[in-house]
């Protein structure tokens, strides 16, 4: 058992977990406002983000996976998943596709994709070709 004193009273007792780095969480002791959490699963937010859309799914999947533990990464999902609700989900979807092309995986990556717009560009399939000109010499010229 492990108890907690204040002032000489004794103000909880818990019942020890011995398993090393390891979260344990009475849900009685939670406060009102964070008793929601309790009910958080990866299951919920996988399946929250495919009504949203497959890429979303996928990204919100990986984000799960790169944390040691799943409840580590419930508030940065929560977020991503609010952004449906802010920027509608075509743009989400697509902030989700350029993050993973950038092998990013946070909450934070997604944010700035959609602050600075960078989900609404399209990129450029081919290179922009140099026009033919008497000056320019090629890279021939400086062997």
């Amino acid at each position: 058992m492990v108890q907690i004193y204040y002032h000489y009273t004794q103000i909880a007792a818990h019942k020890r977990s011995r398993t090393k780095y390891h979260y344990t969480t009475d849900k009685e002791h939670l406060a009102s406002q964070h008793r929601f959490l309790t009910e958080w699963t990866p299951e919920k937010f996988i399946q929250e983000a495919e009504q949203i859309h497959e890429d979303v799914a996928k990204y919100i999947s990986q984000v799960l996976e790169r944390k040691a533990y799943p409840e580590q990464a419930y508030k940065s999902c929560s977020g991503i998943l609010s952004f449906a609700r802010r920027v509608g989900p075509e743009r989400l979807a697509n902030a989700c596709r350029w993050a993973e092309n950038l092998g990013q995986y946070n909450y934070p990556v997604i944010e700035e994709i959609l602050r600075k717009q960078l989900d609404q560009l399209t990129p450029e399939d081919e290179p922009a070709a140099i026009p033919s000109h008497d000056n320019i010499r090629g890279k021939e010229y400086y062997q």
